[in-house]
């Protein structure tokens, strides 16, 4: 789903992504770890599009995209979250779930004025955010204000708009940042079932690494914007370099 080869990237002459290469296959949950200031999160605003690359080559589903906008690809069917929930917190989780939905008519300036024209679009377009709320057991908070949710349901909430964008790929940042554990491991839980559910594939950075170990299929390790390491979760578990690195082993 995603092959990222050799990446680069440099901010005045500091590289903060160096020579990265990695695979994420179609329908699993990878993880992306390392210290903080790794570049981890450059690394996934660089695949989405949000900066370019120095140099290097991305391909997603097949397509080279390194240096297409990011609202193509969006288009193409790769979502983010981020770390801090991007959520407009004067609207309802409703409205949020909403805004995503691709191609939708009563945007356009040719149909906007004639409800008649992208109503019934409106109502099943309704029906499938009610129905991804529910999914991540945020049905009965529908109606509120973002900003009136705790921090792990405006994490849910976010995965949820993802999700209305229908995405082949979800790079998710810190999902379970600032979130009760019991929470924390509910989020995986949902990650884990849109995988298997959905055939959604993710790409997913993450610091508890008691948790994130229980649900990828391979971990991916950046230290000082270059891979260390890359394995099952129990063999990077055991790498003296990981080891060194996050422990001071």
């Amino acid at each position: 789903m995603l092959e990222v080869k050799n990446l680069r990237k440099d901010f005045d002459g500091l590289r903060a992504i160096d020579g990265v290469s990695l695979v994420v296959p179609a329908e699993k949950i990878i993880g992306l770890i390392g210290p903080n200031g790794s570049g981890k999160s450059t690394l996934l605003n660089l695949i989405d599009g949000s900066i370019q690359p120095s140099s290097g080559q991305i391909i997603f589903d097949g397509r080279d995209i390194t240096h297409l906008p990011a609202e193509r690809i969006y288009e193409l069917g790769l979502g983010r979250g981020f770390q801090n929930p991007a959520l407009f917190f004067q609207m309802t989780a409703l409205d949020n779930a909403l805004l995503p939905v691709k191609h939708q008519r009563g945007e356009s300036p040719w149909y906007a004025p004639w409800k008649r024209t992208w109503q019934q679009q409106e109502n099943e377009n309704t029906s499938q955010a009610a129905a991804v709320l529910k999914r991540v057991n945020l049905q009965t908070h529908a109606l509120n204000l973002a900003s009136d949710l705790s921090g792990g349901q405006m994490k849910l909430l976010e995965i949820a708009r993802s999700l209305m964008g229908n995405p082949k790929l979800l790079l998710l940042d810190e999902p379970t940042a600032g979130v009760a554990p019991k929470l924390a491991y509910d989020i995986f839980e949902q990650i884990a079932d849109m995988r298997t559910t959905l055939g959604k594939t993710f790409l997913v950075v993450e610091h508890r690494l008691e948790i994130l170990f229980d649900f990828v299929d391979s971990v991916y390790v950046m230290h000082m914007g270059k891979i260390l390491a890359h394995g099952t979760p129990k063999e990077i578990a055991a790498n003296d370099q990981v080891r060194e690195v996050y422990f001071g082993e």
